[in-house]
């Protein structure tokens, strides 16, 4: 889709989005967004998923990325940003198959610039991430603002800094197993409604799952 087509779009969909939770100044392409999810102004979400009860803040960019279910990401974050090779002689857009804004191609090597990022259920993710492509953010976790990720996030971990480094755990390893076998996201608003009474306390809320 030109920017053109994709400006024109954004502008008659402006009276729908006055009444939904995607604001009529983020730019959305080719990606699913859940009716309970909300995506801020300013915000790019190209070729990807959100899933309920997440929401994404302002000016930030997605790309090729899946959202689960309850994460909170602040602005300005960048997920799924593209790679470059490395271990090439030259790390150049010009040297590999594929558009680039220099419009120039020295070869038609393929090169896979963009892969898959998933970012499962309950992440924080504070302001001004970048998380590159093909990383898996585990349920749970948590990323410090300004945090740089260049590899995957374990569950329930917290991690900060750039390149980010793994703060701490959570909870205990047997916490985190409960937990994610309760797969508590998956559950119906009502039960959650009720189970939230106990949302300070793990092994209270736990127990209402029978886990």
């Amino acid at each position: 889709m030109t920017k053109m087509k994709l400006v024109l779009k954004t502008i008659l969909l402006f009276p729908i989005r006055l009444f939904s939770k995607i604001s009529p100044l983020a730019l959305i392409r080719n990606s699913k967004i859940e009716k309970k999810s909300a995506i801020l102004s300013g915000t790019r979400f190209y070729n990807s998923s959100i899933d309920n009860f997440s929401y994404l803040g302002r000016r930030c960019f997605v790309d090729h990325a899946q959202i689960g279910k309850f994460c909170s990401i602040a602005d300005n974050c960048y997920i799924g940003l593209a790679s470059h090779p490395t271990s090439w002689i030259s790390t150049s857009t010009t040297f590999y198959a594929g558009k680039n804004v220099l419009r120039t191609n020295f070869t038609d090597k393929n090169y896979a610039v963009i892969k898959n990022t998933i970012i499962e259920n309950d992440v924080w993710i504070g302001m001004n991430v970048c998380i590159l492509s093909g990383i898996h953010i585990g349920t749970g976790a948590i990323l410090g603002a300004g945090a740089v990720i260049t590899k995957d996030v374990e569950p329930y971990a917290i991690v900060a800094g750039n390149p980010a480094k793994l703060i701490r755990y959570r909870f205990d390893e047997s916490t985190r197993e409960l937990l994610l076998k309760s797969k508590w996201w998956e559950k119906d608003a009502k039960f959650l409604k009720d189970a939230a009474n106990h949302i300070e306390n793990v092994e209270q809320f736990l127990s209402k799952l029978n886990v």
